[in-house]
This record gives structure tokens, sequence and C-alpha cells, in this order.
């Protein structure tokens, strides 16, 4: 269990040291998290001096929580100190209507805890604060008094519809401050021990007397006290879903067959489990990406920074001034150099040994959760790849935010939401379920070299022969873009070609393969059709080649005497302008002898190629002449 111990280090590195602004912090051993809506402030001696309502902002809350309250899902468990009103408050009955109005098992089992705490050698003085406010039952009123839980006049239960923070205020969960100079937040153990309350230390204590008995952990090799219950909300703080499991003793068959029961089944300590859960939590927090039901993390051994595998070569977001241009990569050379240094800067700190972890968890039920991807790579081979991908995958791309064209590669939703998306708007977007299964299916491709996925091509090719399927024109330029990258790289691998430079990147004037010569000569059509176009019909209308290509990806020779004679009536608007267009037809067909041209077969994806080199050809070469002409 690798993955197991690299977390164990992760918590052993970060549990004791201070975390900055803004930075997860690591949760403690027998402690959770629960959104609070109400704070209340009571005195050492146990009285009540305020309550206001928690912001949303600010409702997250570290709270102690025993094994069993850690879990919990129904029934009647009480946290050891902040809870719900439910719990909390021995007057709920006379305010609250309902199944829960009689919250005796409730109340009972709350303070039946908080007594044990409150009698051990580990009892604080906010435990014993809290026991003694709670013991004279006037949470509720103390609460309506205050404000911050609203009645209906004529009834004088709590008003129906109320809530507070999207909670009903029923439901609310209250945390507690103790009265002091400054105010002691149970929940900022950090603060509190500055003034002599440990909250932290102090129940980790009392909740050791109350874990089970003793048995071998199979992750240290110890004997200690054995957990079946593990914690869950590794996600998110409403995520029910766990890693481990072994519930179904009496009518489950989890392990019958091989074992006699669970003991025999896996036997992991409490601290070891508490430990791994609240790394992995931290980690998904701190740097994890969510796709649909799936999370993915990746980190180092030593928490080094290292590139995401799911994001492109460069985020134009960097680029925010004019000072930023001499970084930015306009040309292939420019990319590559600036990928090499930047891969260079994430080396330079890599420490020897590092390893690099990929862990994909997704749940496919509510309540359990499964391990879709774990995988370690060596530091240095793992950037090696990332960098392999980022120069086997870069295309001539245009940039939406700064006006202009670069060379840069595609994140992996970039990927997946060209090939299997849909236009939305402005975008391209793709199901959500859809997204998860492909990141899973293209990381390897990233991170360890693997061939993109036929299908995937396949797909990208389909959607980049089909501009009519897009409102937005610069929706189809980036599946395009997408599908060449692709291309190029697929190529690259059936190839067995380990190039780094700008092979494919550029139009080949030796490039005689047939598709190819075919995407130049759409290319030429689209342009001279467009330049024919007065500046409103460039608004609503289409070239031929637009419009017959996705017919002509399929049946080129046919398709292509059609967008040909198409092509005699705006040659003639452009006048002398057709000259150049017309060169450029016999060039590229002067390339072709008559067997190949006539070949009326489906283009192979090599032709989006030609038609996007031939298209950059064309832009830089009107670019010169206008240059030198001015």
């Amino acid at each position: 269990m690798s993955w197991t111990s690299e977390l164990l280090e992760i918590y052993e590195y970060n549990s004791g040291r201070k975390f900055s602004d803004g930075e997860p912090e690591m949760l403690p051993i027998a402690h959770s998290t629960a959104n609070a809506q109400i704070e209340v402030t009571i005195s050492e001696d146990g009285e009540f001096r305020g309550a206001s309502a928690v912001d949303k902002d600010n409702a997250k809350t570290v709270i102690p929580a025993t094994e069993d309250s850690a879990v919990r899902t129904s029934g009647v468990v009480p946290m050891p100190f902040d809870d719900k009103l439910v719990y909390i408050a021995g007057d709920y009955g006379k305010y609250v209507v309902g199944k829960r109005s009689d919250n005796d098992n409730f109340f009972l089992s709350y303070m039946n805890q908080l007594r044990k705490w409150y009698e051990s050698p580990y009892a604080n003085k906010a435990v014993k604060a809290l026991y003694s406010y709670l013991d004279k039952r006037t949470v509720m009123s103390d609460l309506v008094r205050a404000g911050v839980l609203k009645t209906d006049e004529e009834t004088g239960k709590l008003a129906v519809g109320v809530k507070i923070a999207t909670i009903a205020q029923e439901d609310s969960f209250v945390r507690f401050i103790i009265e002091n100079e400054p105010p002691l937040k149970t929940w900022d153990n950090e603060l509190c021990k500055k003034y002599g309350l440990d909250m932290v230390g102090d129940f980790q204590k009392f909740n050791a007397t109350l874990v089970g008995e003793e048995q071998l952990c199979y992750a240290t090799g110890e004997m200690l006290p054995a957990t079946y219950k593990h914690p869950s909300k590794l996600r998110n703080a409403g995520d029910k879903a766990k890693l481990f499991s072994a519930n179904d003793e009496t009518s489950g068959f989890s392990y019958r067959g091989r074992f006699n029961n669970k003991t025999e089944a896996v036997s992991i300590s409490y601290d070891f489990s508490q430990k791994i859960h609240n790394a992995l939590r931290w980690l998904i927090q701190k740097q994890g990406e969510v796709f649909d039901t799936m999370t993915l993390v990746v980190w180092a051994s030593a928490l080094q920074d290292t590139p995401k595998p799911t994001a492109k070569g460069f985020d134009d977001e960097k680029f925010d001034d004019e000072d930023d241009e001499k970084e930015i990569p306009t040309t292939a050379p420019m990319y590559m150099a600036l990928l090499k240094k930047n891969i260079y800067g994430y080396k330079t700190k890599l420490a020897p040994n590092t390893k690099v972890m990929l862990m994909g968890i997704d749940a496919a039920t509510q309540g359990r959760m499964n391990m879709s991807l774990y995988t370690e790579l060596v530091g240095s081979d793992y950037l090696d790849n990332i960098e392999k991908w980022h120069s086997q995958t870069a295309w001539t791309r245009y940039s939406g935010k700064l006006k202009k064209t670069v060379v840069n590669s595609f994140s992996i939703i970039e990927i997946i939401n060209c090939a299997f998306g849909t236009e939305r708007g402005k975008f391209i977007d793709c199901d959500k379920k859809v997204k998860g299964d492909n990141v899973l299916r293209l990381l390897p491709c990233v991170t360890a070299g693997k061939k993109i996925p036929d299908d995937i091509i396949h797909a990208l090719y389909n959607k980049a022969s089909n501009p009519l399927a897009y409102e937005n024109s610069y929706n189809h330029r980036t599946v395009l873009e997408t599908a060449c990258g692709m291309i190029r790289k697929s190529i690259i691998d059936n190839e067995k070609i380990n190039r780094e430079d700008e092979y494919l990147m550029a139009y080949d004037p030796n490039n005689t393969d047939r598709s190819y010569l075919y995407g130049c000569l759409l290319a030429v059509a689209d342009k001279a059709e467009n330049e024919a176009f007065t500046a409103e019909e460039r608004n609503v209308r289409q070239t031929s080649a637009k419009r017959y290509w996705n017919v002509f990806s399929q049946r080129p020779y046919q398709t292509w005497g059609n967008i040909e004679k198409n092509l005699k009536v705006y040659f003639n608007k452009l006048g002398k302008g057709q000259v150049k267009y017309q060169k450029r037809i016999n060039e590229i067909l002067d390339k072709m002898d008559m067997k190949a041209f006539t070949d009326n077969s489906r283009l192979e994806n090599v032709y989006l190629l030609g038609y996007s080199h031939y298209m950059t050809k064309m832009f830089n070469e009107d670019m010169k002449k206008n240059e030198e002409e001015n």
C-alpha cells in the first residue's frame, strides 16, 4: 500500500507546521469539519453572553469528532462538542414542530457523552463551561431573545421557511466561543493555546480512551487500537463516500469465502486511518481537480511544485501586459525554448529520487469510493514526459485573450471538449461524466508517453470536418487547432519519431501526400472566397469551402469540382487578385498525379494539417507583401 505510505509522509511533514493565509489546514487526528450557522458566546461559568449568525464565507469550522460521529449519516450519534441544535438544545421541543420536536434521545445522548469528557482528567474550562451552560436547557430561548432564531408571533414556534445561510434555522449547526480577552474561538486552537486552552490536544487524549481494542495494523505492523469506521468528506464537506469499508458483515459478501470476519480481511489502526485520510483531504483541498464525480490530485513526495498534467503548455492568463511581449511564444522555436526553460525550472527544484504521485478517486455510489487511478513516477521521468507531450502536441493557435496567434499545446479538458462536446454559446462543452472518464484515458498519454486513443483522434477529425455545426467561427477554429495538434502527436507516435522541434508544425512544400494536398486546396478556396466577400457578407455568409467541407472530406475529387465552379464567380470579383490564388492552386495540383487527384475516397486526417499549414502560409505571405508595400 505504497500510496498510504506516501500520504502518511505528507501528514507527518505538514501536521505540525503553521499554514499560511489562504492555505487549507491539515486536520488534526480525531477532528472533522462542519459548516456552522450560529456561534454562541458563553462565560467560563456557563452563562450565556450572546449569539450571532455566521457568515457563509466564514462557516467552515474544525470540530472534535469521535470515531462514530465522524461518519454519522443517520440515527442518534452526537458530536463531542459543537453540534446541531437538535443535539445541544434541551428546550428544542418548545420551539420546533415535527418528528424531531421530541429530541430527548438526541439531547440526552449528547449530554451523556459530554459528561464523560467533563468527568475525565482531560476536561478543560471550555468543556466545563459548555456542560454547565447546556445543562440549563435554555439554548433555544437564548437564541430567540438574541434575535438569531425567528419565531411565529401566533404560535411562538420557529417561523416556517426561515433560513440561516441556506439552512433551515431548526437544523442549524452551532459552534462556541468562551468569553475572554480576546474571545476564545474554540475551533481556532492556535489562538486558544496562547491563552492556556488546548482544545485539540485535550480531546485527542480523551478520545484515546474511547477507541477500539488493539489489533495488528496491516499498514504499520504494530499492535494499535483499530478502526473499521473510516472518515468521509474527502472531496468536499458533503462527501459521504469512503475509500475503506467493511460494514456489510451480516448481509454482504465483501470478504465471505476467504475470511470469517472483517478483522481477518483488513485491520487498520485508528491513528493511521486518520492521518492518511486527513492528508488526502488536505491535498485535494490544496491542489485537487474535480471532473464530475472524479477528483484528481497530483503531488510530489516532498511537495515540490510540479506542472499539472491536465494543463496546456502556457496559460494565456500569465500574459497581462506588453512587458511580457518577449515571453509570448509566437513561433515554434520560441515555444520550444520557453518550454525547456519552464521544465528546467521545475527540475532544479526537484530533489533526487523524488516521486510524483497521481491519484484519481471516484464514487460509483453515494457511500462507496474507488481509486480509479494511482500511478507513481520518478520525478525526472514525469517532467520529461510532460515536456515531451507539450512539445509534440503544440500547434499554432489563436488566443482570444491576446487577440493574436501564438504557439501552444492543449489542456486535457480542451481536447475532451473539442472531441466530444457541443457548442454552448461562446464555448464548447461536454457532459461531466464524459470529461471524468476521458481524463483518466488521456493522463497516461501526458505522464507516461502512451499513444492518444484512436477514437479521440477520430472524433476530433469528424468535429473539425464539420464547420457548419458551429455558429461561432472561433469555436470551429479551436476544434481545428486541437485536432491538428493531436494528429501531429499521433503521427509522431506512429512513426516513432523522437522530435522536440517544429516537426509537422509548418507547411511542407515537399509533401506529396494526396490528403495533405487536398487540405491545401481547401485552404486556398476558403481564403480566396472570403477575400472576395464584403465586410457585411463575412458576418452572414459561409464560404463554399466551409459549406462543402464535410462532404469534401468524404468525397474530395467530386466535391472539389463543385467548389472550383463556385470559385470562378469570386475570382471575377477579385480581378487581378485572383492571380495569386490560381497560381497557388496550380502549384498544389502539380504535386499530385492524376491517379491521386481523381481518387474520390475519404481523406486521411492529415488533410486538416494541410489546410492549417497552407492557411498560415498564405496569411504570412500576404502580411509580408503588405509590409513591403507600406
